[in-house]
């Protein structure tokens, strides 16, 4: 085999086998919650292709305003990618706004035959790694707080019911309510989330979402609009 033939051969062979060692990694993610009196906080990381691809997104203001107004909220978006993302961003969640991602759902789900079938299957392939929910509150009376407590224990573990029949819990949830017995009303929360997802799969379902949208008329189109809008 002459040599300007064996180092194309060699280049392709690499690039495939890099290819095979993409698909067998996973996409990771992390998401905290955590409030704390009025301090709220919010963060969720993807990590893919070995630590290569990095993506932080941190909501580090939530300021309730009121009925009209809604919710102030400030989004970091920072990463490590090909493409290397780093921007701030306020916004005001309120009525208008979930009117408009109301919308967006109903136009996905016309863009798309069999999106619920395609989300439920995605998401069965997730695997949840850790999750972790602790809370301490005080509603300033004992016998509230007691009962309370019993209440949100329940409240809990039937979120965490429902979610195990969308996607797979690799391990127990572990859950705590701690009820403070104090005169005045106090709330602190954390909730700690962190899965992966076969990367191979992710493309998969990708690919099939783009066959679900193109045997609709204008799914494609559509789901175009769509993601400009949302950019």
């Amino acid at each position: 085999m002459t040599l300007w033939l064996a180092i194309p051969l060699a280049l392709l062979l690499l690039v495939i086998l890099l290819f095979l060692l993409v698909l067998a990694s996973s996409i990771h993610f992390h998401f905290r919650l955590c409030r704390l009196g009025n301090d709220d906080r919010i963060e969720f990381d993807i990590k893919a292709v070995f630590g290569l691809v990095k993506f932080h997104y941190e909501l580090p203001k939530l300021v309730y305003e009121s009925i009209e107004q809604g919710i102030k909220v400030k989004l970091e978006k920072s990463g490590i990618a090909p493409v290397k993302l780093d921007s701030d961003k306020e916004g005001q969640i309120d009525k208008e706004s979930v009117t408009e991602w109301l919308r967006s759902i109903r136009t996905a789900l016309k863009a798309t035959r069999g999106l619920k079938v395609w989300l439920t299957d995605t998401l069965s392939h997730v695997r949840i790694t850790k999750l972790d929910w602790s809370t301490d509150f005080s509603l300033g009376d004992a016998a509230y707080t007691a009962t309370a407590a019993g209440a949100l224990w329940g409240m809990k573990w039937t979120l965490v019911g429902w979610m195990s029949r969308f996607v797979r819990l690799q391990r127990n949830p572990r859950m705590f309510v701690a009820p403070v017995f104090r005169d005045e009303m106090c709330f602190a929360t954390e909730a700690v989330c962190t899965g992966k997802l076969s990367a191979g799969y992710a493309l998969y379902a990708g690919l099939l979402l783009l066959r679900r949208a193109s045997r609709v008329e204008g799914g494609l189109a559509r789901w175009k609009e769509l993601l400009i809008r949302m950019g």
